[in-house]
């Protein structure tokens, strides 16, 4: 039975595009595996909703992906990982990884003067997740969190190397420049693509903590804990969306780093 289960599928979830990056990490890290990812596009941006609702929205796509006889769930958002795991924490029958944890450990790993910064959508700043997160950890690094709100439609539009997207760099990550934080958590599946004009404004001595690597290697060895890595083969890959499938199409090679072949709209989970 367990070498059936072996070969079924990792369930990636996310409210629309910025989990190809994870996907993209996962990939890279496990690439024998199976993928089935589901983007909720119609109701995209999750980061301005309320807590309830993406518990709501979480659930429905965790029941969508369990459909699919996935063996794990991967939940690529931030803002669902931030508002919707702690309350669906130990209520999947499968195994369920969020992109909080590992980032946060892979920041307490890596800060030098125990300054950390944290950037991500207002939903996942204000939950403070990543502040109690990376404290916990250790209680003596200081955390500058900051909302950037404009970084997702700027991915989105491809601005990722504009004047306009330097400017709005500037002007958000100032206060943590001024803090001199010494490690930056990119707390959103979008921000890797603006990682240039990042670490061109923070300085080269500011470690960047990318959530999708950190994530794809915490599932690799929950993966290899629980006896679940897939045999040698060439996977599946699956990509469902909830609207907009031309749209995920177009921008979607850029964050999964080459052309989705097949997408299918599976209309809201």
């Amino acid at each position: 039975m367990n070498d059936e289960l072996k070969n079924k599928p990792i369930g990636i979830f996310d409210s629309g595009l910025g989990g190809l990056t994870v996907a993209r990490a996962i990939r890279a890290r496990l690439p024998h595996e199976a993928l089935v990812y589901f983007g909720d596009t119609a109701r995209v941006p999750y980061g301005a909703k309320s807590q309830e609702t993406i518990v709501r929205f979480t659930w429905e796509a965790i029941h969508f992906l369990r459909q699919h006889e996935v063996k794990c769930i991967v939940v690529a958002c931030n803002t669902a990982s931030a508002l919707a795991l702690p309350a669906i924490a130990g209520q999947v029958a499968v195994p369920l990884l969020g992109v909080i944890e590992p980032g946060a450990r892979a920041a307490a790993q890596a800060t030098r003067g125990k300054k950390v910064g944290v950037i991500g959508t207002t939903a996942t700043i204000t939950s403070d997740v990543y502040t109690r997160a990376i404290r916990a950890l250790d209680p003596g690094i200081t955390v500058y969190a900051q909302p950037c709100p404009l970084f997702v439609p700027l991915v989105e539009e491809g601005w990722d190397d504009r004047a306009a997207t330097r400017l709005v760099v500037e002007e958000y990550l100032q206060p943590l420049r001024t803090a001199r934080v010494d490690t930056l958590v990119l707390g959103c599946t979008h921000y890797p693509l603006l990682a240039a004009p990042i670490q061109a404004y923070m300085g080269a001595d500011v470690q960047l903590v990318d959530s999708a690597t950190t994530c794809a290697e915490e599932l690799a060895g929950l993966l290899a804990q629980q006896n679940l890595l897939a045999s040698a083969g060439a996977p599946d890959e699956t990509f469902f969306v909830s609207d907009a499938a031309a749209r995920f199409t177009e921008l979607g090679a850029r964050f999964l780093g080459r052309r989705i072949q097949a997408i299918k709209v599976a209309g809201a989970p």
